[in-house]
């Protein structure tokens, strides 16, 4: 493992802990322009279930009605009324983006897809680091570029991740959020971390557009999230 994953994983939590988490909870708030446009409801409190070993995550509600869940399996998402049935479902739900009537409106597994393959990578990234299918490279003392397998659900297959020198904490992930389209280059900025039980998480982060020179522009705000609790189970 490179000197920068090292800090890195280091900083939230290290090897040990994230090599025996099993699942990690939390609630979020979300909102912003990529819902508007898909005609989403923004999330409020939200709760999200993740397991750390494999793409797999469970949201509730994903969308207007209070005890839906979507839920993500691998490359498949479903969808569950409050007594568990599948009221939904689409088989690898990957080869439905970006085109057609997705460029106007989602349904409530195309945002099961989306938010839980998004808040699993950013939640285990930790674990992330770990995994060997993942090609991780330090590009620059602070930067990680990463090579995404097909395997995993994620938004582009190279991504770079910008951690602080000193702290190890992460500053900016970057990314091209292919589901939405081609040319949807996003800076995810961290802008707050919060002391948890065992380590610091990142509470509060925004996407903006990227310039082609790598900076996060001011706006607008595509998705701004608040994590308003944040835990792992082993």
């Amino acid at each position: 493992m490179n000197p920068t994953a090292q800090k890195a994983l280091a900083a939230y939590g290290g090897r040990e802990l994230w090599g025996s988490a099993k699942t990690v909870r939390a609630e979020v708030s979300v909102h912003g322009l990529a819902f508007t446009l898909k005609q989403r409801p923004f999330f409020r409190r939200t709760l999200i279930s993740m397991d750390v070993a494999r793409p797999c995550s469970r949201l509730m509600p994903i969308g207007k009605r209070e005890k839906v869940s979507g839920v993500l399996d691998g490359q498949d998402v479903r969808l569950l009324d409050g007594n568990g049935a599948i009221i939904g479902e689409r088989k690898n739900a990957r080869r439905y983006f970006p085109g057609g009537k997705r460029l106007f409106r989602w349904d409530d597994l195309d945002m099961a897809y989306f938010a839980n393959y998004a808040f699993w990578n950013y939640f285990t990234l930790p674990a992330l680091l770990l995994r060997e299918e993942i090609d991780w490279k330090e590009i620059e003392p602070g930067w990680l570029e990463a090579i995404f397998p097909e395997t995993i659900p994620t938004h582009s297959p190279v991504q770079r991740f910008r951690f602080n020198r000193e702290t190890g904490l992460l500053v900016q992930h970057d990314y091209t959020a292919e589901i939405i389209s081609k040319l949807a280059t996003a800076a995810h900025v961290i802008l707050e971390h919060r002391q948890g039980a065992e380590f610091p998480y990142p509470s509060k982060r925004l996407v903006t557009p990227r310039s082609p020179s790598g900076k996060a522009l001011p706006g607008p705000a595509l998705i701004a999230i608040t994590v308003n609790d944040f835990h792992i189970e082993y």
